[in-house]
């Protein structure tokens, strides 16, 4: 209890709104990282589909939707699996905070590499493969850092994680926005420059503010003197569970055939190289058959090892599979905001605004980018003063950040004042979702505290429908388009809206019931499952996003929105349905 409170002591001693001010260095870290990543994440659909413009600057590389769909996929997916394995390390052999900064370096190395493109394609694929690896070491220790500051200060958590998801959305932003404007109006390798030089700068300012830390993040021996009381020896009874030798060897089977899946499918379909074309039939390529056999394999593993716990902890579990299961759904539908909504933004949407229309669009915008940037800069100011003595350089740095996107920002906003007529930048849509968290989050989170609480399948019910609405609105708004007629941009515009809502009521929910119905020492197990589910969705998204050209071709684009609009409906239909079963197996969780 003693050294609880001295921790306590120690982080307070230089605070922020109430909260250590390393949150707040946690906060802008996390700001910075989001900012590279979704910057770079919303050109790059656009510029693999890009017209080849020898010598220009917006040459891209010419793709049809299903190539960059495929390779977009497969980068979505491998984000989601290397933090399990970034997770292990930082926490067997690193600590959090080495694995924060080796991620951020590697990141940085990785949108430097994507900006040197025109040199060499090599470049661009070299670039990928380390925002994959950079991720898998930042992204799960950054909030394991903010949950160990915030270990002897339980009450303060929930704010601390909300003004930390705050920062996730800020970023994002910020970083669709202005790297986003800056590739549409000065070239892609500027884009992806400026996604790079403030990973840079987010990575020395994280570096910079060791003091703050203490000993947070720093890998701890564990004391195996402490006597574990009767509980945690009941636990670990309960939880046993050895993986046998046919465990290992469908581990093995599934995760060599996940891997080769997840390249062959973009590779085959650019016409490289296909390692599962002799196994192709009259009715399935031969990368989906064994894409099957392993989903089948992967299945009897879970299965089977859920099987050998207790009943109490087997339905729990089975409860979180099926919460997964739906939640593949979802993402399947709301990620097509970074493949097929990009291609729509940019090829079917009318964004050329002039006179009365344009100057509202103007103001709007001004407002949407100034009012952010002040508060999270006033925010910015109350670090520094109560950090200055401890981290001055860290702090320096910081306001170089912002004396940038102060920069870039005015420089968006006044040359676009300056037109009489203007096209709304493709990337502006994609800020939408993160605006309206910014927005409606507080709202919709405050319905979880009310008697109005929904059970679990209710709110993953809700969020499928209110998602599967966003796309009947594209649907019915895409209905006779053809011979350069475009829809209003107010159909994409509430399609986000709609998604947005849609994700505040699964999104949040999710890791919440994994934590609620899953004993501590089988975490690890289950929040694995977890990200493997929503790889698995980011890939199927991406594969489904990549065949809106074929579709229209072959029918209509409302044809794809329709489709769209059935799959998450379906879904939450069966959901609700379900409600009776899950709640039989939290077995009193809520």
């Amino acid at each position: 209890m003693a050294a609880e409170t001295a921790t306590k002591s120690d982080l307070f001693k230089s605070n922020v709104l109430g909260h250590p001010a390393g949150l707040f260095v946690l906060f802008f870290t996390e700001m910075w990282e989001r900012f590279s990543f979704y910057g770079m994440r919303v050109l790059l659909m656009q510029f693999l589909t890009a017209q080849v413009l020898f010598g220009s600057e917006f040459s891209g590389w010419g793709w049809s939707a299903e190539q960059a769909g495929a390779l977009y996929g497969t980068y979505a997916m491998l984000l989601y699996l290397t933090p399990i394995l970034g997770g292990v390390i930082a926490d067997k052999y690193i600590g959090s905070r080495w694995a924060v900064i080796i991620g951020a370096v590697i990141m940085t190395v990785g949108h430097a590499s994507m900006a040197a493109e025109g040199i060499s394609k090599i470049w661009f694929f070299v670039g990928l493969a380390c925002l994959v690896i950079g991720t898998g070491f930042f992204k799960p220790n950054m909030p394991s850092m903010l949950g160990e500051m915030y270990k002897a200060l339980p009450e303060k958590k929930d704010a601390a994680y909300t003004i930390f998801y705050m920062g996730v959305n800020s970023g994002a932003f910020f970083g669709m926005l202005l790297c986003g404007y800056l590739a549409e109006t000065k070239g892609w390798h500027y884009g992806f420059g400026l996604a790079g030089i403030f990973m840079l700068l987010g990575t020395i300012q994280f570096w910079l503010a060791k003091p703050l830390f203490g000993d947070v993040g720093v890998l701890k021996k564990e004391d195996t003197s402490v006597e574990k009381t009767a509980e945690q020896i009941k636990e670990e009874e309960e939880t046993k569970n050895p993986y046998t030798i046919v465990d290992y060897i469908l581990i093995g089977l599934v995760s060599v055939i996940g891997l080769l899946y997840a390249f062959n499918d973009p590779l085959s379909k650019n016409g490289v190289l296909d390692v599962f074309e002799t196994l192709d039939t009259p009715f399935l390529r031969g990368q989906n058959l064994m894409a099957i056999l392993a989903l089948v394999a992967f299945l009897y593993l879970v299965i089977s090892r859920i099987l050998r716990y207790g009943k109490v902890i087997r339905d729990r579990m089975f409860a979180v599979i099926l919460l997964a299961f739906f939640l593949m759904f979802f993402f399947m539908s709301f990620e097509q905001g970074a493949t097929s909504l990009v291609l729509v933004a940019r090829d079917y949407v009318d964004r050329t605004l002039e006179g009365t229309t344009l100057t509202i669009f103007n103001i709007i915008n001004t407002c949407l980018t100034i009012i952010p940037l002040m508060i999270i800069s006033w925010v910015l100011i109350l670090l520094a003063k109560a950090t200055w003595k401890k981290i001055a350089l860290s702090n320096v740095i910081l306001f170089i950040c912002f004396a940038g996107i102060w920069a870039m920002a005015i420089y968006m906003l006044r040359e676009e004042f300056l037109k009489d007529v203007s096209q709304i930048k493709v990337s502006w849509f994609s800020i939408l979702n993160s605006f309206f968290i910014i927005a409606l989050a507080s709202s919709v989170s405050k319905l979880w505290d009310s008697k109005y609480n929904p059970p679990a399948a209710f709110k993953y019910g809700i969020g499928l429908l209110l998602v599967a609405i966003g796309f009947l609105i594209l649907g019915l708004g895409s209905m006779g388009l053809g011979d350069g007629v475009k829809m209003s941009m107010i159909f994409l515009v509430l399609t986000y809206l709609f998604h947005t809502l849609g994700e505040l009521f699964i999104s949040p929910v999710g890791l919440s019931y994994v934590s609620k119905l899953v004993p501590a020492k089988m975490l690890a197990f289950m929040f694995g499952m977890w990200y493997l589910a929503l790889a698995i969705a980011q890939k199927f998204a991406a594969i489904l996003g990549g065949q809106i050209e074929n579709i229209k071709e072959e029918y209509s684009l409302s044809h794809f929105f329709f489709l769209f609009t059935l799959i998450p409906a379906a879904a939450a239909v069966l959901v609700m349905l379900v409600n009776p079963l899950l709640k039989k197996l939290m077995h009193g969780v809520r």
